[in-house]
């Protein structure tokens, strides 16, 4: 985090040691990050990871300092959050809900989108916060909203990537090449950020998940393994991590 000093832990220990080789301290549980720390983001794959980081053995309830700031970033059901703020007020800290949106791109160049919910007089040091990583940090109310904000922006992308992967079959089916087809969508009323900036056929677009699956389909191709089973995506990525 640009500006910041972090201390940080996560279950996987190459995401440690990729941190540690950035600068930053790693230690050995969440509430040794809580101990240490006088603000604290999370973002965690569900609900029930959530709880467990702040509520579970080792957890960041156990050691969290009074006046804290916290800001979970997961994307989690609103309910939830609505509960470790409850707690956090019992422990004398601030908790927030930001989910966050834009994709692996925007993460890494710092222009992610994040929706706050809490109360709005610890809103600015929140979004100071996390500036550090995004572009857009809107309030969206109280404990919850940006979970709620959060839902309803991925319903509608679920449903344009639906639509982005079914005009592009379409179109390939009547004979379009992808690019051109992806190109001219993206300029048009059409335009989408699935079909502009996530486009589903592997090949159109660059550093997106369908082309990187992609790729690594076509390099275990080139390989001989195209006929084996998928046991050896394991084994082609064991071997590239050694060379």
């Amino acid at each position: 985090m640009k500006g910041h000093s972090v201390v940080a832990y996560d279950v996987n220990v190459e995401a440690m040691e990729c941190l540690q080789d950035e600068g930053a301290s790693i230690v050995s549980s969440p509430a040794e990050v809580a101990s240490k720390v006088d603000s604290i983001i999370t973002m965690l794959p569900n609900s029930q990871h959530v709880r467990s980081c702040y509520t579970g053995e080792k957890g960041v309830f156990e050691t969290v300092q009074p006046g804290t700031l916290i800001v979970d970033s997961s994307t989690i059901d609103p309910s939830v959050s609505k509960e470790l703020a409850g707690a956090a007020l019992k422990k004398g800290a601030v908790f927030m809900d930001a989910p966050v949106s834009g994709g692996v791109n925007a993460a890494k160049g710092g222009t992610l989108t994040f929706m706050v919910g809490g109360d709005e007089k610890e809103f600015e040091a929140a979004k100071e916060l996390l500036l550090s990583m995004g572009k857009n940090i809107v309030y969206c109310g109280a404990i919850g909203n940006g979970q709620a904000v959060k839902i309803c922006n991925n319903m509608l992308l679920a449903i344009t990537m639906i639509g982005a992967a079914e005009t592009m079959n379409l179109g390939m089916r009547l004979g379009l090449e992808p690019k051109l087809m992806a190109s001219i969508i993206s300029t048009a009323t059409g335009r989408c950020w699935a079909m502009e900036l996530y486009n589903p056929v592997p090949g159109v677009l660059e550093n997106v998940p369908s082309s990187n699956n992609y790729e690594i389909y076509r390099l275990m191709t080139n390989s001989g393994l195209a006929e084996k089973d998928f046991s050896s995506v394991f084994q082609f990525l064991q071997e590239q991590h050694k060379k």
